[in-house]
């Protein structure tokens, strides 16, 4: 079956359709890093080379692989052997703690680890059941089964295990997100007008952040070429996307900001994208403004989870007027709001997100507890995600997000968004980025204090700063402090580590 007929059939797995362009457009580049690339024929052999050797090594199929590395090549080929071996890919992220590494091989259960170098010295010690195999040395490809090899061929079902997203950790322990076949063919197959076929797709977030795979995934599953970069840095994102005529990119919000801040910005020849795309963290309407006014090609947001659930989309480019918002939800993506007790909320007030669509998240890995509380069911019995967003949704059916629910401030009884507060303290001009938490009080229960990056060309101290603001604000909102930081922490996607900041805070009740 051809690669066409395969994307238009009711079901198909990645390794399969790749299979499929490796015969019909086999010289065509499908990956490539800073060092070297793969045309699909490559990628296909050296994905029946990683399966006939985890085959070879007793790695059954539906147990785990897990990779522990900054994209390349390699890693690509590596994830995508251990679909066609029928095993399950479990990407780890480098930046977490050895002892979380640890924690996540032995959650998955993988009897074999890839990693690179430097993660090898991180976590040595911590590795102690699963064999070891080096990315980034000879030793990679002397594991490799050797070339020409194939695999058994194995039977893939839609509810088979695709891959293991571990969260990032922003509320404390990782939890895996098992990702179906059958979630990830309906994920492909929905970007049919994504004009994927003959993209050049730039990935500058890590392979193993959702963010990632779900530009990676359809590039390859309709034939483009995807574009890694090992770690993002605004001005040589911009350098590649020239040099390699990049059509398409998945960025998240600070990467935009940090990309449109680069003094020369419009010098740069960026006439071939075609398609930019955001998700994974807020992403301010006046930020989305100045793409819109000076990068050429399409802007979607989308919102939703690893998890799955409903996600939303909106298109910048056609709805300019709508910039405050996320969009609304896909065709075949049901949203709804709730109140705390589980109810539906009436149209047009506040509620937290919940959402049911084909794309959604087998469960927690082995969380019983963890993934019944993430479900709502309605009247019908049919099951939601809860997406832990409060949002609600405008006179036209888009969605305008509040807060997450977990980051909601309760002060002297009443409810306090941390964004309302962001939204004042980021307008001073001394102020280059900023956040809001809530700390325990022993007046108020919780009261808000913010953290801000100051812009190192307007003076204020932090008592201005906050006056200032305060003075906009309503008297529940104001802030009880304000500290400069160096940097906000934040995830490899973008997000800010709110948790990081609390522990770092340690603060006794205001």
């Amino acid at each position: 079956m051809s690669a066409e007929a395969l994307l238009t059939s009711d079901f198909a797995t990645l390794p399969d359709i790749i299979r499929d362009h490796a015969e019909e457009r086999g010289g065509k580049t499908a990956v490539a890093d800073a060092a070297d690339s793969y045309t699909y024929a490559e990628l296909d052999a050296m994905m029946d080379r990683v399966a006939a050797a985890l085959q070879r090594d007793g790695v059954d199929q539906g147990q785990s692989v897990a990779i522990i590395s900054t994209s390349s090549i390699a890693y690509a080929a590596v994830f995508l052997g251990t679909l066609r071996a029928g095993c399950v890919a479990a990407p780890l992220a480098p930046s977490s703690t050895p002892e979380a590494l640890a924690a996540m091989i032995a959650d998955c259960g993988a009897p074999i680890v890839f990693l690179d170098g430097d993660n090898q010295a991180a976590i040595a010690g911590q590795l102690v059941a699963a064999k070891q195999i080096r990315l980034d040395t000879t030793e990679f490809e002397e594991w490799l089964a050797p070339p020409g090899s194939k695999p058994r061929a194995v039977t893939i079902d839609p509810t088979d295990g695709f891959n293991i997203i571990y969260s990032s950790g922003t509320t404390g322990t990782p939890k895996g997100i098992v990702q179906s076949h059958g979630m990830r063919w309906s994920h492909i197959g929905r970007n049919s007008a994504g004009g994927y076929g003959d993209a050049v797709t730039m990935n500058s977030t890590p392979l193993y952040s959702n963010t990632t795979l779900v530009s990676f995934l359809p590039t390859l599953g309709w034939g483009g070429t995807v574009v890694l970069m090992k770690k993002f840095d605004a001005r040589a994102f911009l350098d590649l996307a020239e040099k390699y005529h990049v059509t398409h990119a998945m960025l998240v919000p600070v990467q935009y900001q940090r990309i449109m801040a680069v003094p020369d910005f419009d010098r740069f020849d960026l006439s071939a994208f075609r398609l930019k795309t955001s998700t994974s963290a807020p992403f301010s309407a006046a930020l989305k403004a100045d793409i819109l006014a000076r990068w050429p090609g399409r802007l979607v947001e989308f919102y939703g989870m690893t998890e799955g659930g409903a996600s939303t989309a909106l298109d910048c480019t056609a709805f300019p007027d709508k910039l405050h918002t996320v969009g609304q939800p896909l065709p075949g993506h049901d949203m709804r709001l709730i109140d705390d007790d589980g109810n539906e909320v009436p149209p047009g007030e506040t509620g937290e997100v919940v959402g049911r669509s084909p794309a959604m998240m087998t469960g927690y890995h082995g969380r019983k507890q963890a993934t019944a509380e993430a479900e709502w069911h309605d009247k019908d019995g049919n099951r939601f995600i809860r997406h832990g967003d409060i949002g609600r949704f405008d006179e036209d059916g888009f969605l305008i997000l509040m807060d997450r629910k977990k980051d909601l401030i309760i002060s002297g009884g009443f409810n306090i968004y941390p964004v309302d507060i962001e939204a004042v303290l980021k307008q001073h001009p001394a102020v280059e980025e900023c956040t809001v938490i809530g700390v325990p009080s022993e007046q108020w229960g919780e009261t808000p204090v913010g953290f801000y990056v100051p812009n190192s060309g307007v003076d204020a101290s932090a008592d201005e700063i906050m006056a200032w603001t305060n003075n906009q604000l309503g008297k529940t909102q104001r802030l009880s402090a304000l500290h400069p930081i160096d940097e906000l922490p934040r995830s490899a996607i973008g997000k800010v580590l709110k948790r990081e900041l609390r522990d770092r805070l340690a603060v006794q009740p205001a």
